[in-house]
């Protein structure tokens, strides 16, 4: 098969439009989410709140500016077709310079600090992206950019449970989490739930699954309970839109999984703030 080439020049000018697009546009499925919200929430604050939030929304995308001030670390997901020949300079340095790019360009607040154990010096560029890359089939390279925010990616957790806790204590252990995150990570979170692998793995699961659409389910019926299960239990707690009452603490659940040594039972929850922002392009 013909080897397509593809200049790494391309990449970069993609993630850089993917870094403001994605702090100003709230995606389709997460606004339409929070419009369903307004109707069903119960508590009177709590509607307000989410009234305000569709209001913050419609003001990002209409006056092109950011939907939160923590325009966050960006997260990039590489899918690499194998039949593609980057030219120019490697997929890493390529975008980076898109991020840096981005973030200067879109007047974007820059959230990376190096050295974080001591000088925690601003990098001044939003550099270095976090970079996961995939080799999949074909010619195409297909580029997700997440910006994720601080006060959400705080309330995450990992947790290495033993096997014989099964689904009753993971389940009580993802609870737990969006419970101790009270209103820190600016809810209505929505959830993303890794299962199995091995401990750096699962935690990429985790994130993985925030990229799913807001309201989707999962192909698996078994999974699929499961995530309506702890979306119900997580939206009994009570927590509220900002923390302030109500019943939407999260407007979705996710949940992605694989297997696991017989010894181990890794679990882990990355919190997404209501500003669930990330932008998708193939090139």
């Amino acid at each position: 098969m013909r080897v397509r080439d593809l200049d790494v020049k391309d990449i970069t000018e993609a993630v850089r439009e993917l870094c403001i697009t994605a702090n100003y546009d709230l995606p389709r499925d997460v606004y339409d989410a929070l419009v369903a919200a307004c109707a069903a929430e119960e508590s009177p604050v709590g509607r307000e709140v989410l009234e305000q939030l569709v209001e913050n929304a419609d003001i990002a995308a209409r006056d092109r500016v950011p939907i939160c001030q923590d325009t966050g670390f960006a997260v990039v997901f590489a899918e690499v077709g194998q039949d593609v020949h980057l030219v120019g300079g490697t997929l890493a340095d390529a975008v980076d310079e898109g991020v840096r790019r981005g973030y200067g360009d879109g007047y974007l607040r820059k959230s990376v600090a190096q050295e974080p154990a001591h000088a925690r010096r601003n990098t001044k560029d939003n550099t270095p992206a976090i970079l996961h890359t995939t080799l999949v089939p074909g010619d195409k390279v297909r580029l997700t950019m997440m910006a994720k925010g601080g006060g959400a990616e705080n309330m995450s957790s990992l947790n290495m449970l033993k096997p014989s806790q099964g689904w009753a204590g993971m389940s009580q252990a993802v609870v737990d989490t969006v419970s101790r995150a009270g209103s820190n990570p600016c809810p209505p979170v929505i959830i993303g739930v890794g299962i199995g692998g091995t401990i750096d793995e699962v935690t990429l699961l985790a994130k993985k699954a925030l990229l799913r659409d807001v309201g989707s389910t999962h192909p698996e019926a078994r999974v699929a309970a499961m995530e309506d299960e702890l979306l119900e239990r997580i939206n009994a707690l009570g927590i509220g839109p900002q923390g302030l009452g109500g019943r939407t603490t999260a407007l979705d659940v996710f949940i992605e999984e694989m297997p696991s040594h017989i010894a181990s039972m890794p679990m882990a929850v990355n919190v997404q703030c209501h500003a669930q922002r990330h932008k998708t392009v193939e090139l």
